[in-house]
């Protein structure tokens, strides 16, 4: 969010210290009449809730981790005996303090019962948000409803339940989404009633999903309770959120309009990280997804665009020949989504005032799928922290999403209900066939390449669905988790198709060439080209892109390095130090 305050920032250090982690002393004054005898006072202190949600940069680069992109470097986390408890992190506990010392002081009679409630619930709202990111991280935690002092035995506890802490974040939800107050905030930067309820549907659709796939932990009992709550929330947002899918501009830019607008697009974004020039805050979205030596550099593999249907809505591999098809010849007729989320086509940029041609750049993209879905395309802004566009933090499409999801699960989905959700959405997109009806035919690439354990045709697509309509917002990881899908992040990382080694390809057909792949020094080289060595090296720790038969085929990178997806991978270390000063917490399985 953007509201960071001198004085609040001071008011509530001077109040609420706390402690970064379980092992520090926490501390707090005797005097707070300063905020909680007035409306004024609460409002003020519950805006320091809001750092436990995600900045606008954690946003963009929140899917660098994920099965379907390739980057710079394989993840520690993915790499065996480079990732433990001495490497884990996010073990912090201040922000719960603050918000359980909220709580706990917020009684006054010198403020309405009415705004006592509302800013009650707006606390216990963050507090079911703080929970779930631990649980989602570490699974058992323990469970603290008070602002502990400094002798509380309390803070030497060991971890409880996944069970009981869910509990208790579904009833800290409700209380919020029955008691904050129905107003309008078209900033789409606070926390309202409609905001309470999509965090209620995508919290209830991951744990419901989650204890279902993940049957180890013999939680399938609870599994319809769960996804009915992710339901009655959806429909909720749906029927009373006055929210609609983006259509501004048709489309071919109705999608990407949502990512790279200055302002949020208040018909579909429900909740954003706001930059704001006057402010001085911004993200760094273009530095990030341009840089060749700042971020990552996640490309999109091949495996992944290929999911991309087809603009009919057919699979794009049913069609014939659809495996040597070069990157030009592939990404035309497809879901509009595809050309508003990678470079292609007749994409351009502004340099210095004129608009060029952008085809996707090799000193950027191991791939040849480089995405430009968070990025302007003003190339100003690529250096530096510059951005300006507002950045999601939910949308409208992800609940309807989760609303035929949960649907799906419970074998309750319809054909309204698809035309109402992945119908809609498709819709929007370009999309012209398969809208109306619940789909009765299995995609046998969907199946095998990433989710060979489901055969319910509904499920599969919805899960496409997220993929395409969802990616580089943060969710791909954990979806992942709770449909027990980790080996898909030791998918190969592949991108477009190469026919020969020394032919120049025009990537954007504007009749000039681009790129190149050889082996070696190109003999003849043409100007304006980038060539690609793929030739096998000496050096010692290199790894070049390469093509999958040596001499033509599918770019590969990195696949040199081994990714190692094990069970324990589910769920992240207990830091060590955290551990060894409380040895009651334990540590997860495998680790």
């Amino acid at each position: 969010m953007k509201f960071k305050f001198i004085g609040l920032l001071f008011l509530i250090g001077l109040l609420a210290g706390g402690c970064q982690e379980l092992d520090q002393v926490p501390q707090s004054t005797a005097d707070n009449n300063a905020v909680f005898n007035s409306e004024k006072g609460l409002d003020l202190y519950t805006t320091s809730f809001y750092d436990v949600l995600p900045t606008g940069n954690d946003i963009i680069r929140s899917d660098e981790m994920s099965d379907f992109g390739a980057r710079s470097s394989v993840p520690d986390f993915l790499r065996d005996g480079a990732f433990g408890p001495r490497q884990s992190t996010g073990w912090d506990w201040k922000p719960l303090r603050n918000i359980n010392y909220f709580i706990e002081n917020n009684n006054r009679q010198t403020v309405s019962a009415d705004a006592r409630k509302h800013y009650t619930a707006l606390a216990r709202f963050f507090r079911a948000i703080f929970y779930f990111e631990k649980v989602k991280r570490f699974g058992d935690v323990p469970w603290i409803n008070k602002a502990a002092t400094v002798d509380d035995p309390s803070l030497f506890n060991g971890r409880d339940p996944r069970t009981m802490v869910m509990d208790s974040v579904l009833a800290d939800l409700n209380y919020a989404v029955e008691n904050i107050r129905t107003t309008t905030d078209n900033s789409r930067s606070l926390i309202t009633k409609s905001v309470a309820y999509g965090y209620k549907s995508r919290i209830c659709l991951f744990e419901g999903t989650f204890r279902k796939y993940q049957t180890t932990y013999n939680l399938q009992s609870t599994v319809d309770k769960w996804l009915n709550e992710s339901i009655s929330a959806s429909e909720k947002v749906i029927k009373e959120g006055g929210f609609s899918l983006n259509e501004t501009g048709g489309n071919e830019k109705s999608y990407r309009q949502v990512f790279i607008n200055n302002t949020p697009v208040t018909n579909e974004v429900m909740l954003s990280y706001v930059c704001d020039p006057a402010l001085s805050v911004y993200n760094d979205a273009n530095w990030w997804w341009t840089s060749s030596t700042y971020g990552a550099r996640l490309s999109f593999t091949r495996t992944f665009v290929n999911t991309y249907l087809n603009a009919d809505g057919t699979p794009f591999t049913n069609k014939a020949g659809h495996e040597t098809m070069t990157f030009a010849q592939e990404v035309k007729g497809r879901d509009k989504r595809l050309q508003q989320s990678i470079r292609m086509g007749s994409y351009k940029r502004i340099n210095g005032g004129k608009e060029e041609a952008a085809p996707p750049v090799f000193s950027y993209t191991y791939t040849g799928y480089q995405p430009i879905k968070w990025t302007l395309d003003d190339t100003y802004y690529d250096g530096g922290t510059r951005n300006i566009n507002s950045i999601s933090t939910m949308r409208y499409a992800e609940i309807l999403l989760n609303y035929a999801e949960a649907k799906a699960e419970l074998n309750k989905l319809t054909d309204t209900d698809w035309a109402l959700t992945v119908g809609a959405i498709r819709k929007r997109a370009g999309i012209t066939g398969g809208l109306s009806a619940v789909p009765a035919i299995v995609d046998p690439y969907l199946q095998t390449n990433y989710f060979p354990g489901i055969s319910d045709p509904a499920i599969l697509e919805i899960r496409r669905e997220r993929g395409t309509e969802l990616c580089l917002e943060g969710f791909r990881f954990y979806d992942i988790v709770r449909w027990k899908r980790g080996p898909l992040m030791e998918q190969k990382w592949n991108g477009f198709y190469v026919p020969a080694l020394n032919q120049p390809m025009d990537l954007n057909e504007d009749g000039v060439m681009d790129v190149a792949f050889v082996k070696g020094t190109p003999a003849s080289p043409v100007a304006g080209v980038t060539y690609i060595n793929v030739a096998e090296t000496i050096s010692a720790g290199a790894n070049p892109q390469r093509l999958s038969n040596d001499t033509f085929g599918e770019i590969t990178w990195l696949n040199t390095v081994p990714r190692k997806w094990e069970e324990k991978h589910y769920l992240y270390p207990i830091p060590e130090t955290d551990r060894l000063f409380n040895p009651k917490l334990g540590q997860n399985p495998g680790w």
